[in-house]
């Protein structure tokens, strides 16, 4: 589960089904995954089987299809589109003859032109345009993302409700046991800081950036990994390259319940991203304390405040620029050589986590700014 899974299920836990109903049309990457289910408060329809780029294409008149056939028996009053690529199936059943108000929710994490102008997507995109104009409302995760709306011309009403974090969850003590085993676990000793990063291993991430700055740092200085994907390979090929290998670390995917109890054992959180809707893994880090690194792109920007750059506001974290490791190495040695400096700006920090991005905040304005809008 990524941002916009999670963001579904704790905004609908929270929305009692004597008020909404919600049911779910979505991809059936194995045969494994029941093709009808009730999770939580939605009831999950899936279409297909596997996540071919073909499986993808299918989905559309799949999804308005199955869409069309469950709207025939329980009669929506409203259809939400979450993710840009989602409006074409309602632009299908609305050609189709069935026009419902719709949502759409933008939580892309890729930039405007990788969305609107890929050579798959042109012949398409007057189409996806129009998906985007046509909208009831608009609600997005950062002001990054409401300037898409502006770009496409859109005139109906654009509702900034971010994504929130599960304080319960990750602003919670860790018992000292635990991080001792999780410290065990991944091999850190004493002495030793280690940077931690929780998500995709995409290009998008720019973690190469960070693997880059390790040359520049001391030799106790170490960077973990918590998460899979399609750049593994090349990061790790990178560490053997800059010959600090001993000192990256990966674990792979884990549960997100573990994700606190990892954040507990580092001591900075880092993800010089080069493009970002928003990113709930820095919150997760800001509401677990610790001090965060990243640049200021797309929605990053709505939470973290650098003193250098943003002195009109409480300081959140430290900004570096794109593609730096130079400033990275800056961030990091700034943030040690301050430690009661470095503490007052991540309880800054925690501290506007609990005040705007507390998924019960989110889920009441979603209800009473985004649904209430489409009934």
């Amino acid at each position: 589960m990524s941002g916009a899974e999670i963001a579904v299920k704790e905004i609908t836990d929270r929305i009692s089904p004597a008020d909404i109903q919600f049911y779910m049309v979505t991809q059936r990457f194995s045969s494994l995954d029941s093709a009808e289910e009730q999770i939580g408060h939605v009831h999950v329809y899936r279409v297909g089987e596997g996540g071919s780029y073909l499986s993808k294409i299918l989905f559309i008149p799949r999804a308005a299809r199955i869409a069309y056939r469950i709207h025939k028996e329980k009669k929506f009053d409203a259809l939400w589109a979450l993710m840009s690529y989602m409006v074409w199936p309602i632009m299908l059943l609305r050609i189709f003859g069935l026009r419902l108000p719709y949502i759409l929710t933008l939580q892309d994490g890729d930039p405007f032109e990788h969305v609107f102008s890929r050579p798959h997507i042109r012949p398409f995109k007057a189409l996806l345009v129009k998906g985007f104009k046509d909208a009831t409302v608009v609600q997005v995760i950062s002001n990054y993302l409401a300037s898409w709306m502006q770009t496409v011309g859109y005139r109906g009403p654009v509702e900034v409700i971010p994504n929130g974090v599960d304080l319960s969850l990750f602003a919670k003590d860790i018992p000292s046991n635990e991080v001792v085993t999780k410290k065990q676990k991944v091999g850190k000793r004493e002495g030793e800081v280690w940077l931690v990063h929780t998500g995709r291993l995409v290009k998008k991430n720019s973690l190469d950036t960070v693997i880059r700055a390790l040359p520049l740092l001391s030799k106790n200085i170490h960077f973990l990994l918590v998460g899979d994907g399609v750049e593994k390979r090349s990061l790790c090929d990178l560490s053997v390259a800059l010959q600090v290998v001993e000192r990256v670390h990966m674990v792979g995917s884990v549960d997100n319940h573990e994700l606190p109890a990892y954040l507990a054992v580092c001591d900075i959180f880092i993800r010089p991203s080069v493009t970002e809707g928003l990113g709930t893994s820095f919150l997760e880090a800001m509401a677990a304390g610790l001090p965060v690194v990243a640049t200021q792109v797309g929605g990053i920007a709505d939470f973290l405040f650098d003193a250098k750059r943003n002195p009109e506001v409480p300081t959140t974290g430290w900004a570096v620029d794109v593609n730096s490791p130079e400033q990275i190495a800056a961030a990091v040695k700034e943030i040690l050589s301050n430690p009661n400096q470095s503490k007052k700006v991540a309880a800054n920090a925690q501290a506007l986590v609990f005040k705007k991005y507390d998924w019960d905040l989110v889920a009441k304005d979603m209800q009473e700014k985004v649904f209430n809008k489409v009934f």
